[in-house]
């Protein structure tokens, strides 16, 4: 119990000298709880402070604005093309104040306030004053001329000048489309009227003098053809102007006009010559406004920091002079460049169809022109008008767009012609006082599928031609036959033979795999009019003797065998041999002398079917000849009878004949 009692009063003494400690101790943890939470006072002060000074920092980077910068926007030299750049720079950092981040609890300070009406302040008065200048610099470059037409050469004028002048405002241009939507949008309309005017006035000026350029070289040729040359060159050139100013010429007589092409490849040189003059021009116009008015998606993301970023998405197509820092747009550098193709948005297309109003219904009013002069004008425009819409560059361009709808038209004036001239073969007349021969609207055909084979060759539009092939002859194949039965100069059958034949040989020689059926059918219509014509007026040369042998036949039809046949009264060898003395070999001979007159008048020289039409009658001869030489043989068998002259002799009757003639 004493040892107990010690340890309880060892365990007091520790407890009371714990009890002086914890007291000693409670002081100093809240001194150390009272630090603490300074210290943590202490940084929230001062990150606080840090976060502060950052806004404030940002916003004063943001919010500060050069004076150089003030000075350049209210009176920058807007007509110096350094200066001009340099309030772009001013005008972009502009922008960047303007639209800076900023806490929405500073935009109340008073100074930030104040800061952003001084913004305002220098951004209206840069918009009016740039907008006045830019308003006026339009409106004096829509009255450039550029370079003038000459009489020497038909060029229509390029605007590079107005591109150059105008190239260092483009960052400009971009400033006011996101700051001010509606002055650019006036802007955009002033130089649409400034341009449009101008190309108004071009192109109509241009396209007249593409109309002196071809009537001035038809005069020429019309003075050359009364005096200046010889008259021996004077039938030449008619008969260019006649093969030149008509088709088919179904009425014989030309096409009268104004002027009369001497050559109608002069009229392809002078268009083709005139696309190609047209088609820079609209496709630099069309670039240049893409990129100064910033409509093609590819511009759109244009930086705006400086102001040669500008040139970098179109370094192929724009050359860029950095020693003015300036930007020259050639046409020559915009149309070589194939490797980026520009989407037209809706408001590049309206301004360009605005600038360019006049060069469709101009180039359609001249088309028309042209075509009605002749009609060989409608396939050089087709076949050009195609060629250029179809070529890559031209891909998304404007002028293509142009070009497609005069090549509708076009195809509509071809199309036209086509179903005229076919209407015309059909209701075709002929002289019935004079021979026929080979009817004129064939010989014309011919004319026209050579020439119209060179305009149209290694052009994609060949199958329209090969269509109006079809659709003439088939015309021509209706026709033959009704003019050979409704003429009564000339045999019907001649009509046919001569110019199917004429038909036959002309598909022949144009080698088309589109036409073969038609070639194929020519030529078995030409076959079955020769075979006809041989059929009907060569017919039983020995008339007699064949219808003796008729009635042979008609009695071995009844029963009677060939051998007996000469035991017959009416058909006996007596009465044979009759009949065979009044077919000496001068008698035929004589005979096929007035045929081959006869014939030799039927047919025209022009086809030269003479020979071919008295073969023809040789093997039908021969064949009659043989015919009756194996009745004889059959039905008088040992008798020994047989005709005046043989085989031999009247190959030389028809040889003696076609010699002598």
């Amino acid at each position: 119990m004493d040892m107990i009692q010690v340890a309880i009063d060892e365990v007091t003494k520790i407890q009371t000298r714990l009890d002086g400690y914890d007291s000693k101790l409670k002081n100093v943890r809240e001194t150390v709880e009272k630090i603490e939470e300074k210290n943590i006072l202490i940084q929230v002060q001062n990150s606080n402070s840090m976060k502060l000074y950052e806004e404030l920092e940002t916003l004063v980077v943001h919010l500060d604005f050069r004076h150089e910068f003030q000075v350049m926007l209210l009176d920058g030299d807007l007509t110096n093309p350094e200066k001009v750049i340099e309030c772009g720079e001013a005008a972009q950092a502009l922008h960047d104040a303007i639209n800076a981040k900023c806490n929405p609890c500073l935009l109340k300070m008073a100074a930030v306030q104040e800061q952003r009406r001084l913004f305002e302040k220098l951004r209206f008065k840069f918009t009016q004053r740039l907008s006045r200048h830019l308003n006026n610099l339009f409106i004096y470059l829509g009255n450039d001329m550029g370079d003038s037409l000459t009489a020497q050469e038909l060029t229509l004028p390029k605007h590079t000048s107005v591109h150059r002048d105008l190239a260092p405002y483009s960052k400009l241009m971009q400033w006011l489309k996101s700051t001010d939507i509606s002055i650019y949008s006036q802007l955009t309309n002033v130089y649409m009227d400034s341009l449009s005017k101008l190309y108004e006035r071009e192109i109509r000026d241009f396209f007249e003098s593409a109309k002196q350029a071809m009537v001035g070289r038809a005069e020429k040729e019309k003075r050359s053809s009364r005096g200046i040359e010889s008259t021996q060159d004077f039938p030449t050139k008619v008969l260019h102007k006649v093969q030149s100013t008509s088709l088919l010429r179904l009425d014989g007589e030309c096409n009268g006009s104004d002027f009369d092409f001497v050559d109608s490849s002069k009229f392809d040189k002078v268009f083709e010559q005139m696309l190609n003059e047209l088609e820079p021009v609209c496709f630099t116009e069309q670039q240049f406004c893409s990129l100064f008015f910033h409509l093609s998606s590819d511009v759109s993301n244009v930086s705006t920091t400086d102001h040669r970023s500008l040139a970098a998405d179109y370094e192929e197509n724009i050359l860029v002079r950095t020693a003015s820092e300036e930007i020259i747009f050639t046409s020559e550098q915009l149309l070589s460049s194939q490797k980026k193709e520009k989407i037209i948005n809706k408001e590049l297309k309206q301004m360009m169809t605005k600038m360019f109003l006049a060069l469709e219904p101009e180039l359609l009013q001249f088309i028309s022109h042209f075509d009605q002069i002749d009609k060989f004008c409608s396939m050089y425009i087709l076949v050009r008008l195609s060629q250029h819409v179809m070529a890559p560059h031209s891909a998304d361009s404007f002028v293509s767009k142009i070009f497609a709808n005069c090549l509708i038209h076009a195809k509509r004036n071809f199309d036209k012609f086509v179903y005229l001239q076919s209407r015309l073969i059909k209701e075709s007349k002929v002289s019935k006082k004079s021979k026929c021969g080979i009817l004129p609207f064939v010989l014309h055909f011919e004319e026209f599928a050579k020439q119209a084979g060179v305009i149209f060759h290694g052009s994609e539009r060949r199958n329209y031609l090969d269509k109006c092939y079809i659709n003439l002859v088939e015309a021509m194949f209706k026709a033959i036959p009704r003019i050979a039965v409704e003429q009564n100069k000339t045999p019907q059958e001649v009509v046919m033979m001569e110019n199917f034949h004429h038909l036959y040989a002309l598909l022949s020689q144009l080698k088309i795999s589109s036409l073969d059926f038609l070639r194929k059918e020519a030529k078995q219509k030409y076959s079955d009019s020769l075979q006809s014509y041989v059929t009907r007026y060569f017919g039983r040369p020995l008339e007699k003797l064949n219808s003796f042998f008729e009635g042979v036949q008609a009695k071995v039809a009844q029963g009677v065998k060939e051998e007996e046949i000469g035991y017959q009264l009416a058909f006996s060898k007596q009465e044979l041999r009759k009949v065979i003395k009044e077919y000496p070999g001068k008698e035929v001979k004589k005979g096929l002398e007035n045929l081959n007159r006869k014939v030799e008048k039927h047919l025209c020289e022009e086809e030269n079917l003479l020979q071919v039409v008295w073969r023809s009658m040789l093997e039908e001869f021969i064949r009659q000849y043989k015919y009756i030489q194996e009745l004889i043989e059959r039905c008088y068998p040992g008798s020994m009878i047989t005709l005046d002259f043989s085989i031999d002799d009247i190959l030389q009757f028809f040889s003696d004949i076609a010699r002598s003639h």
